[in-house]
């Protein structure tokens, strides 16, 4: 869904248009009805005048002459009589045909709201169902014991299932994924024979002992401990947010009319936001940068492909309670997160397109990698649930070794739109390829379903060398943690009641990569903000005049002022509508006079066509960091 809302509400539309129509009929018809009165009148008179002449004492060809001349008045009054009675008879049949015309509309408009009235009792209905099933005692013995792995989650367990399970639209290419099986072996065994071992990886296992040691002297405080990042030198920022309104809001109502529609072009209240623009929430993907900073020191390139696996993961975790939609920003909207001095990168966002929406993304860290990104959000209403397929690739480049990662993100899915609790859910594969080396790691994203024995929200995955052999294998769930376990052997197991054939992977005892920071106290009065999230929108001096922080309907929402914000909002985005009117314009004029025409050109980035993907693609050009050192802004657009 989008904010941005190009298209006036179809209702206000169509009301204006109506009047607009009723009003020239009505002046019409006045016109007419005047023109009757003039036609009678000075035909009458016209008439009587030329009764006059013939009466007069004339010579006899002065009057053949009028006595023509009256038959030609004669003529011409019945003519236009006529004429007048076919007007009249016109709108008395078009009257007719109105009324008919309302009444089938009238029907049709009531046939619609019992339509919409069925589909939401069918809906509840459904729910209820659901809750009987989950209550049926055949039941008990496949839902006990197993559990959310969040606690206060969103999303139901299993046991507590609200949303259909065919639905495998997006999913059907993960039947093909690789099939594996995962035995933890015997440690001891192995320090004796490990390099005899058929299908060992790189290294004697031995060596996973001294690896294990070298990932846990770099993270001496554990992944997620508080008193790691307080170890850190950082500026004092803020740790809450205004607590959200406790409004009542209706989904549904907004929802109904936009079924099959490309969301981005239905303009949406500030009520389904949360105090973000998507520019924020994409730098909300390095969250989890140290994995990246961790990922600087690997000597080998499959471990390496481990936590940029792992990093590729970690973005999804805030997204679990996030039902609220961000912003969608105003083209030129840019938004920096400079944590040069704390964490060592800058990161700069700008929405480069506005239909469909589209943002770049720039990271640099001085220590060791640089991250690029292109994302364009599709978004369609399937009636109980909303899809979101972020397309474009991630780019990611270790400075020292020159590996080349390349992604893309899976689908997004939030369930329950019409009644119930929403719910997030992730679901399809990720291939990351290092283009380098020519390692790879297949993740797959297992989608949500009632009947599956799998824990919700699992993640699985191998990493493989240029020949196809697998080194890791990588286990857990999208929100709360991912493991990996060094490969020692592979074989082959027995064939699925699916036909396929299973590879049982022996390994060495899993080891934690990344694990998901705590929720910070009162989240979920704070849209479930996590510590990042809370600064994103914290203001800040010197930025650009088109950051996100500047948005003044974002920030009024933020500050619990939800009406004012939407009279700022379609300020906004009519300011933004006249711009493109312009634009479209200047396109015209220059088209009737044989030019070309460059249309809108983003500010930091410039297109380039990428030589990995094929793809066009928006790459930072520079510029930016020096013209906030200079504090330099003269070039940016007026967009708020």
């Amino acid at each position: 869904m989008d904010d941005s809302g190009d298209e006036e509400p179809a209702s206000q539309s169509d009301k204006s248009e109506l009047h607009s129509t009723l009003k020239t009929l009505s002046s019409k018809l006045e016109d007419l009805s005047t023109c009757n009165d003039l036609i009678a009148k000075h035909g009458a008179a016209l008439q009587r005048s030329l009764s006059e002449l013939e009466n007069l004492k004339l010579p006899a060809e002065s009057g053949e002459k009028i006595k023509a001349v009256n038959e030609r008045a004669t003529l011409f009054r019945i003519t236009s009589n006529a004429m007048i009675n076919a007007c009249r008879d016109f709108l008395e049949l078009a009257e007719t045909h109105s009324r008919k015309w309302q009444r089938t509309l009238q029907y049709e408009r009531e046939q619609r709201i019992r339509l919409e009235e069925t589909i939401e009792q069918l809906a509840k209905q459904h729910n209820s169902l659901e809750r009987a099933c989950r209550g049926a005692p055949g039941l008990s013995s496949s839902t006990t014991g197993i559990t959310n792995t969040t606690k206060g989650s969103v999303q139901p367990s299993k046991g507590e299932a609200s949303d259909e399970d065919e639905e495998t639209e997006y999913f059907d290419a993960m039947e093909d994924a690789p099939a594996f099986i995962t035995v933890t072996a015997d440690p001891k065994h192995h320090r004796r024979s490990g390099s005899n071992l058929s299908g060992a990886s790189e290294g004697h296992p031995e060596d996973w002992t001294l690896e294990d040691n070298v990932f846990e002297s770099s993270n001496q405080c554990g992944y997620n401990e508080s008193t790691c990042k307080d170890l850190l030198p950082k500026k004092r920022r803020r740790t809450r947010v205004p607590d959200k309104p406790n409004y009542s809001l209706n989904l549904w109502s907004i929802m109904k009319n936009c079924i099959g529609k490309e969301l981005s072009k239905i303009p949406m209240p500030v009520n389904f936001n949360e105090p973000l623009s998507m520019l924020q929430r994409l730098t909300e993907d390095l969250e989890y940068h140290e994995l990246l900073d961790k990922a600087v020191k690997c000597e080998s390139s499959t471990e390496q492909m481990c936590f940029v696996a792992a990093f590729s993961v970690s973005s999804y975790s805030t997204t679990v309670h996030r039902t609220a939609k961000p912003f969608n920003p105003l083209l030129g909207e840019t938004y920096e997160l400079d944590r040069l001095d704390e964490f060592g990168f800058r990161s700069l966002c700008e929405q480069v397109s506005h239909h469909p929406p589209a943002a770049a993304h720039h990271v640099f860290s001085k220590r060791g990698w640089t991250l690029w990104q292109e994302i364009t959000i599709a978004s369609k209403f399937r009636g109980k649930y909303l899809s979101i397929m972020p397309l474009g690739a991630i780019h990611l480049e270790f400075h020292s070794s020159g590996n080349h990662y390349v992604w893309r993100k899976v689908t997004s899915t939030v369930h329950n739109i019409i009644v119930g609790k929403l719910w997030i859910d992730q679901s399809g594969e990720i291939e990351i390829i290092n283009h380098k080396s020519k390692d790879k790691c297949q993740l797959k994203f297992t989608p949500y379903s009632y009947f599956s024995r799998d824990i919700p929200r699992k993640v699985t995955g191998v990493v493989t060398d240029a020949d196809g052999k697998a080194h890791y294998v990588m286990s857990g769930t999208w929100d709360e943690r991912m493991e990996y376990s060094k490969i020692v052997q592979s074989s082959h197991g027995n064939t699925s009641s699916e036909g396929k054939q299973k590879t049982v992977y022996q390994t060495l005892t899993p080891k934690v990569l990344w694990k998901k920071y705590p929720l910070p106290e009162n989240a979920e009065n704070m849209y479930f903000f996590s510590d990042l999230a809370l600064t994103l929108n914290e203001p800040e001096e010197r930025v650009a005049p088109t950051d996100s922080r500047l948005r003044p309907d974002q920030r009024l929402m933020e500050n619990g002022k939800w009406d004012e914000a939407n009279v700022e909002k379609q300020r906004l985005e009519e300011k933004q509508r006249a711009v493109r009117r312009r634009r479209e314009a200047e396109a015209v004029e220059a088209l009737e006079e044989g030019k070309d025409y460059e249309g809108y050109i983003p500010l930091w980035f410039e297109r380039k066509v990428d030589p990995l993907t094929g793809e066009l693609i928006c790459i930072y050009k520079g510029g930016y960091w020096e013209a906030k050192e200079k504090q330099d802004w003269s070039m940016c657009p007026d967009i708020f």
